[in-house]
């Protein structure tokens, strides 16, 4: 039996739902979300590493009840690690029990031209579906309950790559040149990730809505603080949020991403602490940043940085 995933009324439904899934959105997240389900667009989302690109597919995906398919890109992938490649472990058996048979399928009485023929036939057997190893892409359109297809860092991937999607980013099938045109049985919800490393090609962005997500405001960092980790205290979640903020708006390296801030908060509840004092945040920096020079910069102007209460 079909179940059909759930129906959204509208963005604040959709944005209200993904925060009862653990992902804390703001209303133009939610909109572009609601806007790509509905139209069937794919929607790529761009911003610096960690503010939740990733997490955001993660969290559509429960909330439309549907299995997240994920392809993870990378420089050289390519068709047979995205799209999909041929069983040649199951085509060479399948070639060994046609050798021991060979007598029996060509007949001892038809000629060379007969048998040439029967064997050519061969050829629709062994490039069939069934010997067909679907990837992440083709894996997608397969579903008949449809799925949330993750294309993560499309950045990292070459242009070759990015042509190799047109296909399926504007009329969800891929074409396989053995067997034909694969079309979705169910049109997936499809989010490409990028950190914007190199530029995006104008015919990716052309079939793509768009949405760029930036770091979080201070406001919207506590509410996650408090989602993430419920024992935390308001005033801890508070100063954390304010150092944050702070920090990001240093020349750093790297600048602390949410997820960073998450593990940090949850480092020092584990240290039991209940503020922010310069030895506890001295001695935690190396949670919060990834950099040696980082930590030594951010050291030195601790006093700073601490100075202020939000």
């Amino acid at each position: 039996m079909r179940v059909d995933p759930p129906a959204f009324a509208d963005a604040q439904t959709l944005t209200r739902q993904l925060g009862d899934c653990g992902y804390i959105a703001s209303d133009e997240v939610g909109l572009a979300l609601f806007l790509a389900y509905q139209l069937q667009k794919p929607l790529l989302v761009e911003g610096p590493p960690g503010v939740g690109k990733t997490e955001l597919a993660k969290a559509a995906a429960a909330t439309l009840e549907q299995p997240l398919i994920r392809l993870q890109c990378y420089e050289g992938v390519d068709e047979a690690k995205a799209l999909y490649e041929w069983k040649y472990g199951k085509q060479l058996l399948y070639t060994q029990i046609l050798k021991q048979q060979i007598d029996q399928v060509l007949g001892k009485s038809e000629g060379l031209g007969a048998s040439m023929e029967k064997l050519h036939a061969m050829d629709d057997i062994f490039f069939s579906e069934r010997f067909v190893e679907p990837r992440p892409l083709l894996k997608a359109l397969q579903q008949p309950e449809g799925a949330v297809l993750l294309i993560d860092e499309i950045d990292k991937s070459d242009e070759e790559f990015e042509a190799l999607l047109l296909e399926i980013l504007s009329d969800y099938q891929v074409s396989i040149p053995e067997i034909g045109t694969v079309a979705a049985q169910q049109v997936p919800v499809v989010i490409l990730t990028s950190n914007q490393t190199r530029e995006l090609s104008d015919a990716l962005r052309r079939r793509c809505l768009h949405l760029y997500i930036p770091f979080p405001g201070m406001q919207q960092e506590i509410t996650i603080l408090r989602s993430r980790i419920p024992d935390i205290s308001s005033l801890l979640a508070q100063q954390m949020a304010a150092f944050v903020e702070r920090l990001r708006q240093l020349e750093l390296g790297k600048q602390p991403a949410i997820s960073e801030t998450i593990d940090w908060g949850r480092a020092l509840l584990l240290l039991h602490a209940d503020s922010l004092d310069r030895d506890t945040v001295l001695s935690t920096l190396n949670v919060l940043l990834k950099h040696r020079a980082d930590v030594d910069d951010v050291a030195a102007q601790l006093p700073q940085l601490l100075g202020s209460e939000p």
